[in-house]
């Protein structure tokens, strides 16, 4: 069987801290695919928001996935402070993909829980359809 590999970009100029709660834990006792998703998107939304962005706010815009990747590489669980980098690579006219890069903390170490990536396009909501990347996003998130 085919797996996904996510190739990461070498810099990451963005991570944030997350504790994992025990309402983020499936019937399995760790952090289901559904959560893990929920973990990147609020790492996404601190990402946009520390270039003075929302996800539905950007440069006039608005941001919709296009498709989402995750390769996991370690259980997460109750009381695990995970470091979430993020980046962004590969404009295009319509869009531009963020990686994520999620470290459990164990101690004096962090160890690879997990790598993700996500399409993004920019989104006019209002006339529903897809719009090109302003200037000003490739020029700020490029930085």
């Amino acid at each position: 069987m085919n797996r996904v590999k996510i190739i990461l970009p070498e810099k990451f100029a963005f991570s944030t801290l997350l504790t994992i709660r025990v309402t983020d834990l499936n019937y399995g006792g760790h952090v289901g695919n559904d959560t893990f998703l929920s973990l990147i998107q609020e790492a996404r939304q601190q990402f946009l928001l520390s270039h003075g962005y929302e996800e539905l706010s950007i440069a006039g815009v608005g941001l919709i996935i296009a498709d989402a990747s995750i390769e996991f590489k370690r259980e997460l669980n109750y009381g695990n402070k995970v470091k979430i980098s993020v980046t962004v690579a590969d404009f295009d006219k319509l869009g531009f993909d963020l990686f994520y890069k999620l470290e459990v903390i164990l101690g004096n170490e962090t160890v690879l829980a997990g790598r993700a990536k996500t399409g993004m396009l920019c989104y006019d909501y209002v006339q529903k359809k897809k719009v090109n990347v302003p200037e000003e996003v490739i020029k700020k998130l490029s930085a």
